[in-house]
């Protein structure tokens, strides 16, 4: 039932004769139904639930296709892993592997510096007693310098790699780290979402969709009757308004079944029809007013049943 039929029977009710003291007032009973759709499209590839099967709040109603969320999934993990890994290699500095072969060049670098200070100082013993001559002493002086500048450079080598990532480079690595894991988030929320859940508790009223059909955005696949109360929706003439209000005690009652108490929850301040705009008396006798009446219990009532309510 919707606003459309409630306008309806308001308009039939409108070209009856009036009546100024009604054995009762028909109407219907009525429900907000909740529909369940999906957040993305994709095609259904299950549907638990069955017309008229009770559910649980939080109840797995229908499944959509997710291999593909499900491999961007894996590839956001993946990026989390590298970007983490990027991070800690910053953070710690060189590879302990790294680290071994440039002390080892080192060595080896003293090594021959510690022989380059050796010849020179033979050369230059021997250029004294005139045993060799004068060039001599300037190779050696030349290949000492050039062993000293290798060491020195493998030294450096070595603090830096020894030392952690400068800051600069460590708050890049730390954001691209963080951009990393709300990808990985929203693709691990994107995936739970192509399993949909029951949002309340309640009876299954249709089913929309079959499995292997394509559902749209907001497209729903599943109505579901809330467990509470129902509502009775009927209209009172113009000339009884005045007598009803918020809050009153009704009484509702339908064929095979047993009278319902109900209490008054919303009469409408409009009526449900569109009369010329200064009513006459004769006009105002055909306006009736929409009132809503909540049950106090619903037993086996069903929305869309008709009713007559008694003041």
């Amino acid at each position: 039932m919707n606003e459309f039929l409630a306008g309806l029977m308001a308009a039939i009710l409108s070209l009856l004769p009036h009546q100024e003291d009604p054995i009762g007032y028909n109407g219907y009973l009525e429900a907000d139904y909740v529909y369940v759709a999906p957040v993305s499209a994709g095609r259904i590839d299950a549907v638990m639930a069955m017309e008229g099967q009770k559910l649980a709040p939080g109840e797995v109603v229908f499944t959509l296709d997710k291999t593909q969320q499900q491999n961007l999934f894996n590839a956001a993990q993946a990026r989390v892993s590298a970007a983490r890994a990027t991070l800690a290699n910053l953070e710690t500095g060189g590879r302990s592997e790294e680290l071994d072969v440039i002390r080892a060049s080192l060595a080896k670098a003293e090594a021959d510096l510690a022989q380059a200070q050796s010849n020179l100082a033979r050369s230059e013993r021997l250029a004294e007693a005139g045993t060799v001559p004068a060039v001599r002493v300037e190779q050696d002086r030349t290949a000492l310098a050039s062993a000293k500048a290798q060491a020195d450079q493998l030294r450096a080598q070595l603090a830096v790699a020894e030392l952690p990532a400068r800051n600069a480079q460590q708050v890049a690595a730390e954001a691209n780290l963080n951009a990393a894991e709300a990808d990985a988030e929203r693709a691990r929320q994107d995936l739970e979402d192509r399993e949909v859940s029951a949002p309340v508790g309640g009876t299954v009223d249709k089913v929309f969709y079959r499995v292997g059909e394509v559902a749209g955005v907001g497209s729903p696949v599943v109505s579901i009757l809330p467990d509470g109360p129902l509502e009775a929706w009927f209209f009172i003439p113009e000339g009884q308004r005045a007598a009803f209000g918020v809050g009153q005690a009704v009484t509702v009652t339908c064929d095979g079944c047993a009278a319902q108490q109900a209490s008054i929850v919303h009469i409408a301040s409009e009526p449900q029809t569109t009369p010329p705009i200064i009513y006459s008396r004769e006009e105002r006798s055909r306006l009736v007013y929409l009132v809503k009446a909540r049950l106090a219990d619903v037993s086996d009532l069903r929305p869309g049943q008709p009713v007559t309510v008694l003041p």
